[in-house]
């Protein structure tokens, strides 16, 4: 398929959907992992009489009906239309594309308005054992508005990282667990190397409560390394094995942490060759550790 507007571009399967003056919907989200979306009815629909009923969520890549959520659209006194997604409608991880049901023409983008995420900065969840329901509204790279969910349980939030040569240490808190003392106490950080699922490096946990401490040392996970990028996800593992967590960082208002929470890379004197050693967040803001070759100084 090509863009009508300039017929030498090919356009990807998010650009099809773009059509002309489609709607802006604002967004507030509240603690629990709500949001509301507020917008104005698509042009050429004169009337409420023939104002869209619906907003649909579609999950990139999905196929089944678990991959769409519709919300009615109903006035919200204010010549405009709302939808309300509660925490407790069940989303998979990924990224949800908003659209309008427009009847006979089909779903339409929306475009981001203004966006209230103030409930969700250093957000703290309460007890509980039900899967931590986190989604964030965000603007994608061709301008759409799109929702980025996450479902988890455990989870294990990352907090303040604290770097030098000889490793990482880190803060993180743990939720969604009966007794949170209890599931730390004996605990480890386990960093799995890409490479290969036999390469794993541990370090223990120092628990108080829900928040747990820990360091990695750099050395260790460059001790087998023989060259080229090597990624280490982390995770938090109980003592016996019976359970883990991945350490993410997903409780606040930014979306894609890759691009804005970045850390420098390290000298690591390795075995094999100089290295270079620092941590980041991945696409889905899980934290992982790269190692890789050291750039020779100019």
């Amino acid at each position: 398929m090509t863009d009508p507007r300039n017929p030498t571009h090919p356009t990807t399967p998010e650009e099809s959907t773009i059509v002309s003056a489609p709607p802006r919907a604002d967004c507030i989200a509240d603690s629990a992992g709500g949001l509301t979306f507020d917008l104005d009815a698509p042009e050429g629909t004169a009337g409420s009489a023939h104002w869209p009923q619906a907003l649909v969520l579609l999950r990139r890549g999905g196929d089944d009906q678990a991959d769409e959520v519709r919300l009615p659209l109903t006035p919200n006194g204010d010549g405009r239309l709302r939808a309300v997604l509660p925490s407790t409608v069940a989303m998979a991880e990924g990224r949800w594309d908003v659209h309008v049901d427009c009847g006979e023409a089909g779903n339409q983008r929306l475009l981001p308005g203004l966006a209230d995420l103030r409930s969700l900065v250093d957000r703290r969840p309460g007890p509980s054992t039900s899967p931590l329901a986190v989604r964030i509204p965000y603007a994608t790279k061709h301008g759409n508005l799109s929702v980025r969910s996450w479902l988890r349980a455990p989870h294990a939030e990352a907090g303040d990282l604290k770097l030098d040569d000889t490793g990482i240490s880190g803060r993180g808190t743990l939720y969604r667990v009966e007794n949170p003392r209890e599931w730390l106490t004996g605990a480890f950080v386990e960093a799995r190397s890409r490479r290969s699922s036999a390469q794993v490096r541990t370090a223990p946990v120092t628990a108080e409560g829900e928040d747990f401490t820990f360091t990695l040392s750099y050395p260790e996970l460059c001790a087998d390394w023989k060259g080229g990028l090597e990624v280490w996800d982390l995770w938090l593992r109980r003592s016996d094995g019976s359970a883990e967590a991945r350490l993410a960082r997903i409780l606040d208002d930014v979306a894609d942490k890759k691009q804005i929470f970045v850390y420098p890379g390290l000298p690591v004197a390795a075995p094999y060759a100089p290295a270079e050693v620092g941590p980041y967040y991945t696409a889905d803001n899980d934290l992982a550790v790269r190692v890789d070759e050291r750039p020779p100084v100019s």
